[in-house]
């Protein structure tokens, strides 16, 4: 192939200057050095800079959510525990009532010991005496003793209501009823309780030694004498000299 010819402006001929290819100047290979360089340190602080940030927000994260979760867990089972243990002793209660397990005859016998304390006014030990005896109740003694052990009563207000019956019925003295009610064949109340009747019964004893004598005169035909010491005798009606003395002079 022939060379192409270059001419000039006034028509003489040039010889062409053949240009260096780029890859055969040191310039280009100075900026291919530098242009890989430049981006294998970024690739390089790119990758190092991505683990570490993952590293970091996946261990910040996780420990954060799972203290927040365990504070709340433990805040929502307290109540919970508490709740359950309310629930317990609520179940529980019934069971420790002794009821359940008291036998027939023991219910039997505090049954009876309430009625007679309740219409009969009876003291504890009468009451006891009546529950054992052939001749009333005849439970065992233990069952008695539950009965009289477990009665709801109120035994000085027995011993004063059984003391108003005596003043009101059969007419007798203070001192008669107090003998009475601590007898062993009477009605077998405390000397406490007995004293609490006397000092709060309401009687009228003048009136109580006038009934006596009138009833000794028409049923024994005695003397007005007669019937004053018997009214004040130990062994008789044990009114005061005094109430004595009143009986006879209305004595008609």
């Amino acid at each position: 192939m022939a060379k192409k010819k270059f001419f000039d402006e006034n028509g003489n001929e040039v010889k062409a200057k053949l240009k260096k290819p780029l890859y055969k100047k040191w310039w280009f290979w100075l900026i291919i050095v530098i242009v890989f360089g430049s981006a294998a340190l970024g690739g390089g602080e790119e990758s190092a800079d991505t683990p570490t940030e993952e590293v970091e927000s996946a261990s910040v994260t996780p420990t954060t959510d799972t203290s927040e979760d365990t504070e709340e867990e433990v805040v929502e089972e307290e109540p919970e525990e508490e709740d359950a243990e309310a629930e317990i002793e609520e179940v529980e209660e019934p069971e420790e009532e002794p009821a359940d397990d008291v036998p027939t005859e023991f219910a039997s016998a505090l049954n009876q010991a309430e009625s007679y304390s309740s219409t009969m006014n009876m003291s504890k030990a009468d009451i006891f005496d009546q529950l054992t005896s052939e001749y009333g109740g005849q439970f065992a003694e233990d069952a008695a003793q539950y009965a009289i052990d477990n009665v709801e009563a109120d035994w000085n207000e027995n011993a004063l209501l059984s003391a108003e019956s005596y003043a009101d019925t059969m007419d007798m003295s203070k001192a008669a009823i107090y003998d009475q009610l601590i007898s062993e064949h009477g009605a077998k109340f405390t000397e406490e309780e007995a004293q609490y009747a006397i000092d709060n019964v309401e009687a009228d004893w003048n009136e109580n030694a006038l009934n006596s004598a009138i009833s000794y005169r028409d049923t024994m035909s005695m003397s007005p004498e007669a019937i004053r010491d018997q009214l004040v005798s130990e062994h008789g009606g044990k009114f005061t000299q005094e109430e004595a003395d009143y009986a006879i002079s209305n004595l008609e």
